[in-house]
């Protein structure tokens, strides 16, 4: 099968390939009758040499050498016709661009790999210098968990840069929450908020954790604001946090986990989760 694609590629006839296989299974001779090896270039040299002179990355005495051993040697002529054959297959082979979905999960699979190296680190270095003081203390903070802020941030920057904000455009619930039904195992809720000032822009299936969730996204007047939907358990008290400039919110509600980012002031963000559920989230 290999033979007859050399074949098709270089133009020479089968039976000439498949000699010339079987010339370079057997070892490398010269033209002349010469012995392997002979020369300022032997075959075992060219072998190492071969890519690099395809892609000209030899120097000039080097690259002459060998296309003078090429010249003189046919079973490596046939090598260097099979490297640049399969060269220019690997260059006609059609390109396909990753799906946005799942480019968005491999960058989410990345900066989570990451951060999560970073946090290793820090929790060393964090318990050696607590057991150094011979006292390890621990603290309950009335934010969310880092990682999490993080990877919504992450999600909500990647929006607005990869050009991909919505995956269904309309300002009207009725069309973007059903968009969601068999992309996802739940539904989730959808509410105008035109009314509030924080008009819906439209809906995207995100990627948070390596998790698929509904992205919903609202406007308040330039900026954009990313409701992160998922099923979830927690409490109706919004817990804040505030990374590289923009505010997050967290709250849950009916086995729902709600999650806002938005560089919009702080406030004007509470004042969206309570206009998205009145009561009884509470600042």
């Amino acid at each position: 099968m290999f033979e007859r694609v050399i074949a098709a590629i270089t133009h020479v006839p089968i039976s000439i390939v498949m000699s010339r296989l079987a010339l370079a299974a057997s070892g490398c001779w010269r033209a002349e009758g010469g012995r392997k090896g002979e020369g300022p270039v032997s075959c075992d040299e060219l072998s190492h040499n071969l890519d690099a002179y395809i892609d000209h990355e030899l120097d000039a005495a080097t690259s002459g050498a060998v296309r003078t051993h090429v010249d003189r040697c046919p079973a490596c002529v046939t090598r260097l016709r099979q490297r640049e054959a399969l060269g220019h297959l690997v260059r006609s082979a059609p390109y396909h661009w990753a799906p946005d979905r799942l480019r968005a999960h491999v960058i989410a699979q990345t900066l989570r790999a990451r951060r999560w190296t970073t946090q290793r680190w820090a929790a060393a270095a964090m318990l050696l210098l607590t057991l150094g003081a011979g006292t390890l203390f621990i603290q309950r903070l009335g934010t969310p968990s880092g990682s999490a802020v993080e990877a919504v941030v992450d999600g909500h920057i990647r929006s607005l840069q990869a050009d991909h904000l919505v995956d269904v455009a309309s300002t009207d619930q009725h069309t973007v929450k059903p968009w969601f039904v068999g992309k996802l195992d739940y539904s989730p809720p959808v509410v105008d908020l035109a009314a509030a000032g924080f008009p819906l822009v439209g809906g995207r299936l995100d990627y948070l954790s390596g998790r698929p969730v509904a992205a919903l996204v609202y406007r308040r007047r330039r900026h954009t604001i990313n409701l992160f939907v998922s099923p979830g358990d927690g409490g109706a008290r919004i817990t804040r946090a505030s990374r590289r400039g923009f505010h997050v919110l967290h709250w849950a509600r009916d086995g729902m986990t709600f999650w806002a980012v938005s560089d919009v002031n702080e406030s004007e963000l509470i004042d969206f989760a309570q206009a998205f559920h009145p009561s009884p989230v509470h600042r």
